[in-house]
């Protein structure tokens, strides 16, 4: 018999008020409380914070306060991973984000959902995934909804909506989010 917990990361329905759930969001909660009440010289505060309250990849990531998750257990980044201020990460499931991907001001990460029925929403909740590759910019404002996998060398535009896979070095945009064009050679300046 699997536990809330382990029907959560597995993408199936689960009970969020389960009592270890709610544990976990409250300790999850309580430190980034803490990390948000940091001020910006304390550098080796922030990054001991962010080392006990995600699931790894912590060393070297560049988090601008306020930064708010669900539980950040689920979180795994990359070498030198960038959120500017107030993004919020919903991790239910896993969200990997891989090596210097960049996140605007205010980018929402969702990996939970809930059934359409009405009757059962009540009581259960299920997620999907997140990944997201390197070399990502993602821009402020943009919102990436459970399921969605977005390519390395990616950029998603300002306020967008992404609903679907994005893939490798393309620019992206709007809401819903769809390619616009792909990443050239000009664009290096």
């Amino acid at each position: 018999m699997m536990t809330e917990k382990e029907k959560m990361l597995a993408g199936e329905l689960y009970d969020a008020l389960d009592p270890e759930l709610v544990e976990a969001r409250e300790r999850a909660r309580d430190l980034c409380h803490d990390l948000n009440a940091t001020g910006e010289r304390e550098q080796a505060v922030r990054r001991r914070i962010v080392s006990e309250l995600l699931g790894g990849g912590g060393d070297s990531v560049w988090m601008q306060p306020p930064f708010y998750c669900d539980y950040g257990s689920n979180i795994y980044l990359g070498e030198r991973v960038y959120f500017n201020f107030n993004c919020v990460v919903l991790d239910v499931c896993e969200v990997k984000i891989g090596d210097f991907t960049f996140f605007g001001p205010a980018v929402q990460i969702y990996t939970g959902t809930h059934p359409m029925d009405a009757e059962l929403r009540r009581t259960q909740e299920f997620g999907k995934p997140v990944s997201i590759g390197s070399d990502v910019w993602v821009g402020g404002g943009a919102i990436i909804l459970p399921g969605v996998r977005i390519g390395s060398k990616t950029v998603i535009g300002a306020g967008s909506v992404v609903t679907k896979d994005i893939p490798d070095g393309v620019v992206a945009a709007g809401n819903p989010c769809r390619i616009i064009r792909q990443v050239v050679e000009s664009d290096r300046a």
